[in-house]
């Protein structure tokens, strides 16, 4: 088995992509790293988590306007997304690639939290792709606009995240694309 232990996965660990993200990582012998913080009751994967205190999710601290204003929409608990929101900056800015699995809607952005992560990737000019599962296949960024590709790894770090309703369609993407970036398990 080739060494993959240099490789590192940086997640949130919810139901859905998260975790099928994780228990890839986990059995192609990649690192994975959880962000989490006090009170969250949502995470099912607890391999490599770390909680951020609050002076380090302070760091990914953006006001709720202008995260509405990139998304496109107003969230009604802004107080109780607010951690997730700064939860998601350090997954971003920790991992290179980000790919995110979803839904990407008429105006560019993908639905719901995933898509603040796929908007700090545009912010931050990382390549960013997305398996949306109405259409089946993978898109990624480019010239500011979703071009249907395959996603390829060029750096040793990775973002995996997206929807917690995740399709068989969505799940066997995740897999091929371990398969496709790192070879068999």
């Amino acid at each position: 088995m080739t060494d993959r232990s240099h490789i590192t996965l940086y997640s949130g660990g919810h139901k859905g992509a998260e975790s099928e993200f994780g228990q890839l990582a986990e059995q192609w012998g990649i690192q994975e790293v959880n962000f989490s913080f006090d009170g969250h009751t949502s995470i099912q994967r607890t391999r490599g988590m770390k909680v951020l205190d609050p002076e380090e999710l302070d760091k990914g601290n953006v006001s709720m306007e202008i995260v509405s204003a990139r998304m496109g929409r107003k969230f009604a608990h802004a107080n109780k997304i607010r951690k997730v929101i700064q939860s998601i900056f350090h997954m971003v800015n920790n991992g290179y690639h980000v790919l995110a699995v979803g839904w990407i809607q008429p105006d560019d952005t993908v639905k719901g939290g995933t898509g603040w992560g796929v908007e700090l990737a545009k912010l931050f000019n990382r390549p960013v792709h997305v398996y949306d599962q109405e259409r089946n296949g993978w898109f990624t960024w480019k010239d500011n606009a979703w071009t249907a590709e395959v996603p390829e790894l060029d750096r040793d770090t990775f973002v995996g995240t997206g929807t917690r309703n995740l399709t068989a369609e969505g799940k066997q993407a995740i897999h091929d694309f371990f398969t496709r970036a790192f070879g068999p398990a």
